[in-house]
This record gives C-alpha cells, sequence and structure tokens, in this order.
C-alpha cells in the first residue's frame, strides 16, 4: 500500500507520502509515516493474515511499500513463556520475543526488509548505513538479496567480530572509522550524498514500519490481546519507538481497545535517554564516550530520542538503567535457566524487568513482554567474559571423571 503522508515528530509538518526524506525541511527533526488506514479494519485483515504464514509480511497491508518485497522469510520469532524469577514472577506472566531467531539473528532484519524494498521501490542500487554491527550485518544480508551495493561505516574496534564477519562475508564495503558510532551517525549522511547511497539507519522511517510488525505478531501469539507491558532495551531508540506505533496502528484498525505500557532499558555507560526520562527532563544530554558490554546498545546520541520518549510519555512507560554486572548476569540466568542464548543489549530486557519485579512493579496476572534483540552467537566474546578459560585434561576416564566431579 501507499504511504497517506509524511509527518514530522517534533513540528507536525506534513509532507507526501511518496517523498523521498529523512528529515523535517522546517525544523531538521525525524519523521515518520503515516498510513492510510481509513478504508482498513480488523474485521476485513484477520481472515486475510491468518490465511498467510505467519511471517513479517503477513501483515502487508500496514506496510508502506509496492511491488514484490525483498525478503529473507523474516518475522515469526517466537514468544516463550519463562520462569526466571522464582517467587518473584509467580504473580505475573514473563515472555520473551526471540527477534534472535530473525535470517541474520536479530531484529533489524524486520526494517531491512522493508528499507530495502523501499530503496527499491526509489529505484536506487546502492544503500548505506552506520553500525555496531547488527545493522552492518542485516543490511548487507538485504542488499546482497536484492542485488544493491552495501556501503557500511563502523567504529574501528567497537563491533563484534559475529556480526561483524555477516556483513563481510555477504559482500559488504565496510569502512571502519576512528571514532565512535555517533562519529559514524555524523557524517553517514554526507557520505550517503557524496556516493548516492540510500541511508538505511533507523532515521529512515521506513525501517520502523518494518519493526513495528513484531507488536502486530506480539497481539496474534497472545491470541487477540495486547500485554501490559513491553520492555525493549533501547540504543538509537527506534526499536521502542516502532513497538509503539504498532500497537497505536492495531488499536486504529479496532483490533484491539487498549494498549500496553512500555518500558525502556539502557546501561550505565550510555544511558542519555533513561537519565532524561527519569530525571523529568525534555530533551536528552549526549554520552560523550558511551561504554558498556552491550555492543548494540552502546550509543551516546541516540537518533531517535525524540520518538522514543514520546512513546514512553504517551504509554505512561518508565525508563531505568542497569549496570553491566546486571546485564551479563541476566543473559546467563536465561540461558542457563531457559536455554535462551542472547547477546548481551537483549539481556538488558531482562536485566530491567528482574530489577523492577523486585520493586513489586508488576501486579498479579499481567502480562510482561521481554523484548531480546539479537543471537548471543552475535557477540560470543562477551559472553565469554563471564567464564575462565577451559583447561585441557588428559584423555583417560579417570581425568575426565575428575574434571566432572570437581576433584584434584
Amino acid at each position: 500500500m501507499q504511504a497517506a503522508r509524511l509527518e514530522c515528530v517534533q513540528c507536525g509538518a506534513t509532507y507526501g507520502g511518496q517523498e523521498d526524506r529523512l528529515s523535517c525541511e522546517e525544523c531538521g527533526d525525524g519523521i515518520r509515516v503515516v498510513v492510510d488506514m481509513q478504508t482498513l479494519s480488523y474485521d476485513n485483515l484477520r481472515a486475510r493474515w491468518r490465511e498467510r504464514p505467519f511471517r513479517l509480511w503477513r501483515y502487508r497491508e500496514l506496510l508502506p511499500v509496492t511491488g514484490e518485497e525483498v525478503t529473507l522469510d523474516e518475522g515469526g520469532t517466537g514468544l516463550l513463556r519463562v520462569n526466571l524469577l522464582g517467587s518473584l514472577g509467580e504473580e505475573f506472566e514473563l515472555h520473551v520475543k526471540n527477534e534472535g531467531q530473525n535470517p541474520t539473528g536479530s531484529f533489524k532484519d524486520r526494517g531491512m526488509t522493508v528499507g530495502v524494498t523501499r530503496a527499491k521501490n526509489l529505484g536506487r542500487t546502492r544503500v548505506i548505513c552506520a553500525s555496531t554491527g547488527n545493522t552492518s550485518a542485516s543490511l548487507a544480508a538485504y542488499a546482497s538479496r536484492a542485488g544493491m551495493e552495501a556501503i557500511v561505516l563502523v567504529p574501528s574496534g567497537g563491533v563484534a567480530k559475529g556480526k561483524l564477519a555477516q556483513a563481510l562475508f555477504n559482500g559488504a564495503r565496510v569502512v571502519a572509522l576512528d571514532g565512535t558510532f555517533d562519529d559514524a551517525m555524523g557524517v553517514v549522511l554526507d557520505v550517503a550524498e557524496a556516493t548516492n547511497a540510500y541511508v538505511l539507519n533507523s532515521i529512515n522511517p521506513y525501517r520502523l514500519e518494518g519493526q513495528k510488525t513484531a507488536a502486530f505478531e506480539l497481539f496474534d501469539q497472545l491470541g487477540g490481546h495486547v500485554p501490559d507491558w513491553v520492555v525493549c532495551p533501547v540504543g538509537n531508540g527506534g526499536n521502542l519507538a516502532a513497538y509503539w506505533k504498532g500497537f497505536e496502528e492495531l488499536f486504529g484498525i479496532g483490533a484491539t481497545g487498549r494498549l500496553p505500557r512500555l518500558i525502556g532499558v539502557q546501561a550505565d555507560g550510555a544511558s542519555p535517554i533513561a537519565d532524561a526520562v527519569m530525571a523529568g527532563e525534555d530533551e536528552i544530554t549526549p554520552v560523550k564516550e558511551p561504554k558498556t558490554v552491550a555492543s548494540a546498545i552502546r550509543i551516546g546520541n541516540p537518533a531517535n530520542w525524540r520518538k522514543t520518549m514520546k512513546a514512553l510519555r504517551e504509554s505512561d512507560g518508565l525508563a531505568l538503567k542497569v549496570p553491566d554486572s546486571e546485564i551479563l548476569d541476566a543473559q546467563s540466568l536465561l540461558a542457563r535457566e531457559e536455554g535462551l542464548f542472547v547477546e548481551p543489549a537483549s539481556a538488558a530486557s531482562i536485566a530491567g524487568v528482574i530489577r523492577l519485579a523486585r520493586e513489586g512493579l508488576f501486579r498479579s496476572g499481567e502480562r510482561v513482554v521481554c523484548v531480546c534483540t539479537g543471537h548471543g552467537l552475535k557477540d560470543p566474546d562477551s559472553a565469554m567474559r563471564s567464564f575462565p578459560d577451559v583447561e585441557p585434561v588428559d584423555a583417560t576416564v579417570e581425568a575426565i571423571v575428575r574434571a566432572i566431579e570437581g576433584g584434584p
């Protein structure tokens, strides 16, 4: 379908739905896609959706692109009921949305399938992004699928090898910059203009159009209900804003009469949004040198901070920050107790829920969904820091048994 219009998130200025635009010419802030839902209703869509596979493009009526989609069969990720909290979690239902099941191992594939399809609609042949890792892996894969050239700007030394390998093997031109992700974001628009490349960072509102489909999936997976709480790790902030947009659209077509509350979780060393929300501020103060083991959310000047804070405010939500030690503990707990191995940024949502459960936030019977954004093999080096080196033993039964039993 076509976008009805583009709209500035700050001043409300509107533009034509087919304009190739990433920011508002009036105030310079970010924009969002407004989908034309006047002729859509859940009563009419429900049967069509159920006839299609449980994948992202099941919801194509709410996706503002046309023609054949560029897809790797993304979406349809699992929603797992978990019991991590013992007595703390007995009163409420805790679920994990496992986005590591997407084709390149992260939620970025949701946005990239729609973003690259949009690039195709516009007749573009070259795409570009700045990335801490997952975006580069996803961009490279979908560009390869579409027969496009991919350019990736990454901070030198700051990208997990599991993610960098994906970008390289999928044929992207990777340029490592002497600086942070925020430095890369600071030049990506100018590089895009100089190289005639289409920008597919989350400042591109079509990326978030793909990511909002996770909200539609949650609705379907919970039997036609929305959760009470959705908990997201927050880096650039686009994903949390996308969930909110998805739930708003479900409300708009009459699928649900209620909306969830959102919780954004950041790491202690990279928490400009959480700091602003907790202080009651209207704007963020960027973190000049963000530091956290959770590389996917190691962002000091998030591009979508305004969209994120707007979503938190409108959902009567909240934000918090957690230290790396709690993130790594949560990562280990989820793997040990439930068999889910996620990357550190994903575990931030789990760490946040553990903290809030101990504070008594969640009420009896509530459904709480933690979004785990990427697979643990995306960043194995960080995971291995939690364990000592495995020392070899003699290949004898006696030595092996001693090692198992912990004897001398």
